[in-house]
Formats: C-alpha cells, structure tokens, sequence
C-alpha cells in the first residue's frame, strides 16, 4: 500500500473510491460524498454523549484523564439521537449490500444506537461484548465497575445475507472452537498508547486486537473499511497491517496527524501470512462418488460411524446400504442415527490399519488435486 494521503473535505463528490486515504471534514457530508454502495465494511467508534459532570479524582486526590472532549458533547439526547440517525443513514448508503457495519458504544448511548440502526432497517447480525480485563475502577464507589462495552454487527436488513462472515478462520483463531460473542480483551495501554507531549494522544483510542477480531471476522483481503470517526486511526493501522484499505473521516488536524504518521509506519504482512481458512462453502464441490471415480474407495467398503457404532456398505453408484436404509452418505447417517440430518463427510470413516480416518479427509484430498 501506498502512504496515507490526507484531503480535505469539499463539496467534491467522489466518482473513485479516495482508499488509504484520510479525508478531513464532516462524516455525513464526507460518506455522502462517496460512491453509493461502494465500501465492504463500516467500523464506527461514534460519540458516547457520555454526560460527565465535573471532574473525577481517584482516592489520592489525583486527576482521572477522563473523556470530557468537546466532540463528545451534545446538547441533549434529542440532539445526539439526530446526529446518530443522519450517520447511520450516511453510512447505509455507500455500505455495499453485501456489506456490514459495526458500531462500538457503552452504556451511555448503545442502546439508542441500536434502536435507531433498526428504525432505519439495519438487521443486527450479532452483539459482541468485549469484556476488559483492565478496566478503569469506579472511583467513587458508587456503582459497579463499568468493564465492558458493545459492539453491534448489522448487515443492510433482513433480505441482505450474502455478507462476509469468516467462521472458519475465526475458529481456527480460537484454538478450533466456535469463537464466541463475548470478548476478553484489554484496553488500550502501554507502548500501543498513542502520546502527545505525554498526555493520550486521543483520549478514546481502541486496541489494535479488538479491531483485528473485527476486520478478520468480516472482511476479505483487499476489502475496503470506512471508519467515519477515525481519531488516532487504529482502524487504518489494522486494515494496513492484514491486507486490507481503509478511508477515514476525521474533523480534527491533531488527530489526523497522528493517525497519519501512526499508519505510514505500519508494515504490512505478506501474502504468505494473510491466507485465512476458507468457509467450507466456499471450496469446490466434491461428490462422494468422486472417491470411487478415483480409486480412493471402492465399491463394496465398510464405512463407520464414530466408535463403529453403526456400519453402511458402499454401492458402485456412490450410495450406501446399511440394513433397511438406503441412500446417499447424508440420508443414510441420518437414519441409522434417528436424527432429522447428517452431514454425511463428518459423520462416516474407513478403516486403516486399524484406525478410523474419516471420508472428509479424503475429500479434502481431491480438493487439493483440483487446485
């Protein structure tokens, strides 16, 4: 990729996508700006409208550098609730109708921004929790400690389901089990802590690991994401590093400068390491009797169920017979087991030297070959 370019917003409309790029201005009049269904995925870290009161101190009396910036304020929830549904109206427009959006918020504002993303007709895919392991306490011992936030994954409404959704990689990630919508991540310290002067660079900059999570899940590799309140651009810095593009909407010069410089450090990974494990749907179609096709089965074998439990012989045409059952390898496994369906390649296994190898390695063999 090439370094981030900065423009500043006009009344110029966009008949190619501006990509790594960071366009200054206002992110309605920026998103309206741009190609109609144009962009693969929206990540959005709106204003919390967070309504503190005063200052906080901690017990020994020092100051909590707490979000009390001006774009966080707005006049009244009637106020907020206009902003928010004119964003989110943006933001569906130049949304692909194969594309989805996430929107990041805490107690303060999630719940009117998901009422108001299903107004619009936005359909919420998921809820995800990101549970922080280290929270900011609550100093005045006066309610519970706020640890968590969340995330809403909306697609375009209920008849828009040809969305990118990574299930495999992501249970690759997560040591082979189904990952889950609750998230245990920290919040952003240490060296990934943007500073200025030594003060926080931004004063509500996320980790790169919850935006990982995020881009991974739900894009593909060259995939464009908007990020309509870039900030300190954590967003662009993560879509760089695994092969993806970015446009960032950003009103301030300060932060533009240091999500600028940030990303224009950032090396991205090769192509090598940006493979992902393919949706099983994705792959090539392999019909059981392509195993008899290809002499890796041949008419007249034993095929198992799991602990040898039940037993099927296979027929020259690719079916199964197992006591009064007859039929493909998925007919067949649902019979012998009572049960509505079966997904036939999981379910059977051959025998060799003694151990049970599944059907679907096999398969997996072929797929191979074709490619």
């Amino acid at each position: 990729m090439t370094k981030t370019k900065r423009k500043t917003a006009g009344k110029k409309n966009y008949t190619e996508l501006p990509i790594d790029t960071i366009l200054k201005g206002d992110c309605i009049e920026l998103m309206n700006s741009l190609p109609e269904k144009s962009v693969d995925v929206i990540f959005a870290d709106p204003p919390y409208n967070m309504q503190l009161k005063g200052e906080l101190h901690r017990p020994d009396n020092s100051h909590v550098d707490a979000v009390n910036d001006e774009w966080d304020q707005f006049a009244g929830f009637d106020v907020y609730d206009k902003f928010t549904r004119e964003w989110l109206t943006a933001a569906r427009r130049v949304l692909k109708d194969s594309g989805t959006i996430w929107v990041i918020g805490s107690y303060h504002n999630i719940y009117r921004v998901g009422s108001i993303l299903q107004d619009i007709g936005y359909w919420v895919l998921n809820d995800i929790v990101w549970r922080k392991t280290n929270p900011m306490p609550n100093f005045r011992g006066t309610r519970f400690t706020n640890a968590h936030e969340t995330l809403l994954w909306c697609n375009k409404g209920e008849g828009f389901n040809k969305y990118t959704f990574n299930y495999e990689a992501m249970k690759a990630f997560n040591d082979d089990v189904q990952m889950r919508s609750d998230w245990t991540l920290p919040i952003c310290s240490g060296k990934e802590r943007l500073k200025v002067n030594g003060h926080k660079g931004h004063s509500t900059q996320k980790p790169e690991a919850l935006l990982y999570r995020v881009l991974l899940s739900s894009t593909n590799k060259g995939d464009v994401v908007l990020d309509p309140f870039f900030g300190s651009g954590t967003t662009g810095a993560v879509a760089k590093r695994i092969g993806r593009h970015f446009i960032g909407c950003e009103r301030e010069d300060k932060y533009i400068s240091l999500a600028t410089d940030r990303i224009n450090a950032i090396e991205p990974l090769g192509d090598e390491e940006l493979e992902v494990t393919p949706a099983k749907r994705s792959l090539p179609r392999v019909a059981f009797g392509t195993l008899i096709d290809n002499g890796m089965i041949k008419p007249g074998t034993m095929l198992y169920g799991p602990n040898k439990r039940h037993m099927a012989k296979v027929r020259a045409d690719g079916t199964l017979i197992s006591a009064d059952n007859k039929g493909s390898i998925h007919q067949v496994g649902a019979k012998v087991q009572g049960a509505p369906s079966c997904n036939g390649w999981t379910y059977w296994n051959i025998e060799v030297n003694d151990n049970l190898v599944s059907i679907d390695n096999l398969r997996a063999e072929v797929r191979a070959l074709m490619n």
